[in-house]
């Protein structure tokens, strides 16, 4: 039987024919050259109906990792064999990526700002165009993140803790972790719950960096739920066999002294309680301090600057079961990523959404 057409996809005033793919700009408010900003999106509108999903990055100015998956994706989407509808937005804050900061000019949390207000800061008005133009059209929306400055993040999807739905695509998503972890208010996360629309958000690399490993995972799993949706044809499984490890409990680890780090351990290392992290010395390499692993796990989350204060968190461990198998699933992962990358590019760059 011959499937109807969609109709067009009206966003900001523009039409999107079935089949095609648009770059859309945005108003989001004036700047202080007195020229407008704007908010960038490219519209994947498919030939068949379908859910309309959202994926963004860079809602923190610094965290650009996403800017990079969006635009692998762009490459690999095809909107006459699309069934729905994709936006992809590169750069969801354009004025800390200007800038290579977190926050917007005016100092706020972009992702503690939602769901805004026309009238409201700069911070408001730009949630209230994400939320409006954005948010209220999907049914499902990815938003990728990094670790801070000088802090490195293991790829790892977050999703709201007792949901079945959010579960089946976190598992499918295929990253080497799925934490459930609570919503905080002002986030996009707690605006799309309340809104009905479902959210993954992916934590990967470094901010201000870009590593392959983390590109290669995020752009691999938006396609397998894409493919898992119904939207483009089922992706490949390339992954290590096993699923994903899941985690409710996840801890920091801070550093007893100030002084110079050596690493022991590093992101995607297994560990068991009592096992050395690192050890933390003085100038002249005085007064060694070893710091433990408090609890059995999977590191997920470390800081690259060597150099710390007393009190600096150090490492993020997530608690889960048999962390040696999870630790031999993402080394074969990252081994999948190099074989096929013959110029050498995924030396990882070996980091939270919250500045510690």
């Amino acid at each position: 039987m011959h499937q109807p057409q969609p109709a067009p996809f009206t966003i900001a005033g523009q039409s999107v024919a079935p089949g095609t793919a648009e770059n859309v700009s945005i108003p989001i408010t004036t700047m202080v050259t007195g020229y407008n900003s704007h908010l960038a999106v490219r519209v994947f509108h498919g030939s068949k109906p379908g859910p309309i999903v959202f994926v963004s990055g860079a809602i923190h100015g610094d965290e650009i990792i996403g800017t990079a998956i969006v635009q692998r994706l762009i490459q690999e989407l095809d909107p006459q064999s699309l069934s729905g509808t994709v936006m992809l937005i590169p750069v969801s804050n354009i004025f800390g990526f200007i800038s290579h900061s977190r926050y917007l000019p005016d100092r706020r949390d972009l992702n503690r700002s939602f769901p805004g207000f026309a009238n409201g800061s700069l911070a408001g008005q730009l949630a209230h165009v994400f939320f409006s133009e954005i948010v209220s059209r999907a049914s499902l929306g990815i938003d990728i993140h990094s670790a801070a400055v000088h802090r490195y993040n293991l790829p790892q999807i977050r999703i709201d803790a007792g949901s079945e739905r959010l579960t089946e695509l976190a598992m499918v998503f295929g990253a080497p972790v799925v934490i459930e972890s609570p919503v905080r208010e002002g986030s996009l996360r707690a605006l799309a719950k309340a809104e009905g629309v479902e959210m993954l958000l992916l934590e990967a690399g470094e901010a201000l960096r870009f590593d392959d490993f983390s590109m290669e995972t995020g752009t691999s799993g938006v396609l397998r739920v894409l493919g898992h949706l119904g939207m483009i044809d089922a992706v490949e499984n390339t992954a290590p066999k096993g699923s994903p490890a899941r985690s409710k409990k996840t801890q920091w680890v801070r550093s007893a002294r100030g002084g110079v780090v050596h690493n022991s351990k590093t992101s995607g290392d297994p560990v068991q309680e009592g096992d050395l992290l690192a050890t933390v010395v003085g100038l002249f390499g005085e007064e060694p301090e070893g710091i433990y692993a408090p609890i059995d796990g999977i590191v997920i989350g470390h800081a690259t600057l060597p150099v710390v204060h007393q009190g600096d968190a150090l490492f993020h461990i997530a608690s889960v079961a048999n962390p040696e198998r999870v630790g031999a699933r993402i080394e074969g992962m990252n081994e999948a990523i190099l074989s096929s990358d013959p110029e050498g590019f995924a030396e990882t760059l070996l980091d939270e959404d919250e500045v510690i």
